[in-house]
């Protein structure tokens, strides 16, 4: 009998979520940026151990802020712990523990969970095992306590053991084959939206979104047509940039991902169109697909 399940992946901003769920896929499927709180929904991942199917829910950081888009975003995460048969909860290990506290408090329904502690890469054994020791005065909350290193001695497999353990007895959710369940168009847009991240400096890209007008698919290329959505005027003109060298260099950057990806050219089109104030205003957060409560 195999075994089926949602796991959350959980923690605060920039702990390392989208960047351990893509690592455990073997593709790049989520969003990665440096800057925190740059995934603002929450995507399911599909990982297949052996027989058994691990649905993986990336979601944004475990965040307090009284921004509308903020509040939609925290939302989306506890959703995500209240709806999933485990949580990963990613600790980098330079991290007081009281952001793992906040997280217990905010479990509510106490779902299980394992504690990875992330960014080892850059400390000691020594820091590691302090750490670990720091947070055993909690061992009757966590299943489990692992630290994980990307790119050191930590394999796929070390993880996906211990969660599959956690696992209902279940049929396969998904078809096996598939790595995601979002539609290309979303994947799409959340690398569009990572190639401002990446280019665009300071606060923009916070205030930026991205809406996919079009996706033609032919034989050997792949058409996008895309509209990055702004909150100021002003903001229009750093996205575009003089010369028109920034929304260049966002699309070169946005259509290397999508064709890494897909494995065929892309013909990537990008707008530039101003909605005044669109963070704070319920309106334009619901005409951008954010349902806020």
């Amino acid at each position: 009998m195999n075994k089926c399940g949602y796991v959350s992946v959980i923690g605060r901003p920039n702990a390392g979520k989208s960047s351990l769920v893509n690592w455990l896929v073997g593709e790049k499927i989520a969003m990665v940026s440096h800057k925190a709180n740059a995934t603002r929904r929450r995507s399911n991942i599909i990982v297949m151990h052996g027989e058994d199917q691990i649905i993986f829910v990336d979601t944004p950081g475990i965040h307090q802020t009284e921004k509308l888009l903020n509040q939609f975003m925290l939302d989306e995460a506890l959703k995500a712990m209240g709806d999933c048969d485990l949580i990963l909860f990613l600790a980098p290990v330079t991290d007081k523990v009281s952001h793992y506290e906040d997280f217990l408090v905010k479990n509510k329904k106490n779902t299980k969970h394992i504690l990875l502690l992330t960014k080892t890469d850059f400390v000691s054994n020594k820091e590691i095992l302090d750490k670990m020791e720091e947070y055993e005065k909690h061992a009757d909350k966590f299943e489990s306590i692992i630290p994980v290193s990307i790119k050191k001695a930590t394999t796929h497999a070390d993880i996906l053991d211990y969660v599959v353990r956690h696992l209902p007895v279940h049929p396969h959710l998904f078809d096996p084959e598939i790595m995601t369940t979002e539609h290309m168009r979303d994947i799409f847009k959340e690398f569009i939206r990572e190639a401002i991240f990446d280019n665009i400096s300071d606060e923009i890209p916070y205030e930026t979104d991205v809406l996919i007008n079009k996706v033609e698919e032919k034989d050997n290329i792949d058409v996008i047509k895309a509209t990055i959505i702004v909150g100021k005027a002003t903001q229009k003109g750093m996205i575009i940039g003089k010369g028109a060298i920034a929304i260049k260099r966002i699309g070169k950057d946005a259509r290397l991902k999508i064709e890494k990806l897909t494995g065929k050219k892309v013909y990537l089109e990008l707008f530039v169109s101003v909605k005044k104030g669109w963070t704070k205003s319920a309106a334009g957060l619901q005409e951008l697909g954010y349902n806020i409560h």
